[in-house]
């Protein structure tokens, strides 16, 4: 993030400042209305990450556009978050989502916050309604084992993106809960979503929307040291993707690496098997110094395998789709049927995130690697 502050015009301070026990609510230059004696996490833990306060702008009043509007500036393969809330569908761009974080918005008079961490590849939403109170998000400027540290608004309440735990403050110790958003193509979803309405670039900010303002981070061999000091997990490389579901009482990872290979694979969780895919298609938002030129590492969704009372199994096919072996019917990576007996219908979603592995491992210690097998 030193580097951002610098393109967007902001002088950064120190990069690997840690967040000190401040005195009368003020850290370095900013006021903070933040209750710092209360948190969950050591305060020595969070540190600069180089953008003040509100440095990196969230965006509180986003316009939507068309599905045939957006297709003049996304290219096939940029990456796209995609939130459904009932019959409501929205496309949440990583061009943009690279340059502003978070992202408050509404779905179906569902108030939700969409959220992109670049130094992790946590793309992460949450309902911000939290008891009788709807949270509004914006960025501290700090980090955690290289994550995203949130603030909202109401209370100053600093949250940990990674997680949705609210790590110091009035709230400190509370949850948000999580709302699926898989990162698809957008050929993905201008084919089988073109109800759903895109995130416009007319933010209100001048940025280089569509430029990568990290070129060649996810290659390197190892996370920023300035942002990440520990040592990570090696298990896995550090910097590969990897698909994660966890729950209060189990994490469970498995490599991108290994789901290219075979595409789709039950995985037991929460005391019962869910399925995961894997295909081909988005590209990398963190790779080329154009995100529409990033390496292909594909999406992935994970869905109940229970569907109107039946347990569907799933083989996949050389176009990028899946069956299901007891009906025949054809479904996508957002779990749509397109054909067959039960086009039109879809999968129930489990919430998963795709991480580097160092943040994933950082944040889920007792991860199980799950090693899919060829169906």
């Amino acid at each position: 993030m030193a580097w951002l502050a610098i393109l967007i015009g902001v002088a950064p301070p120190v990069c690997g400042q840690s967040v000190p026990d401040p005195p009368g609510g003020r850290v370095g230059s900013e006021r903070w209305a933040t209750d710092f004696t209360r948190h969950t996490v050591p305060l020595e833990e969070i540190i600069s990450g180089g953008p003040p306060k509100d440095g990196i702008p969230a965006l509180d009043n986003p316009r939507f556009i068309s599905v045939e509007a957006a297709d003049e500036w996304l290219s096939d393969g940029d990456p796209v978050a995609f939130v459904r809330v009932g019959e409501l569908s929205k496309a949440y761009p990583l061009q943009i989502l690279v340059w502003h974080e978070i992202v408050n918005d509404r779905l179906g008079g569902v108030p939700v916050t969409i959220t992109f961490c670049p130094l992790c590849n946590t793309t992460l939403a949450f309902t911000r309604r939290q008891g009788s109170r709807t949270l509004d998000f914006g960025t501290t400027g700090r980090l955690r084992y290289s994550d995203l540290v949130m603030y909202d608004r109401q209370t100053e309440t600093w949250w940990q993106q990674a997680t949705g735990e609210a790590i110091v403050g009035e709230l400190a110790g509370e949850q948000l809960d999580f709302v699926p958003a898989p990162v698809l193509s957008w050929e993905e979803v201008k084919e089988v979503h073109p109800e759903a309405r895109v995130l416009s670039r007319d933010t209100g900010y001048d940025r280089p929307y569509g430029r990568n303002p990290y070129p060649g981070y996810d290659r390197q061999r190892n996370p920023i040291r300035e942002f990440f000091s520990r040592d990570s997990d090696s298990r896995l490389p550090a910097m590969e993707r990897v698909l994660g579901l966890w729950n209060e009482e189990e994490a469970i990872a498995a490599s991108f690496t290994s789901m290219s290979q075979v595409a789709v694979t039950e995985i037991p969780f929460g005391g019962r098997y869910v399925v995961a895919f894997w295909t081909p298609g988005a590209r990398s938002a963190l790779d080329a110094a154009t995100i529409n030129t990033g390496r292909d590492v594909g999406s992935t969704g994970v869905f109940e395998t229970m569907h109107q009372g039946r347990r569907l199994s799933f083989t996949a096919t050389d176009e990028g789709r899946f069956i299901d072996r007891e009906t025949g019917s054809t479904w996508t990576v957002s779990g749509e049927a397109v054909s067959g007996t039960l086009a039109g219908e879809r999968l129930t979603p489990v919430v998963h995130g795709n991480h580097f592995w160092f943040a994933w491992a950082a944040f889920q210690p007792s991860t199980t690697l799950h090693q899919p097998e060829a169906r």
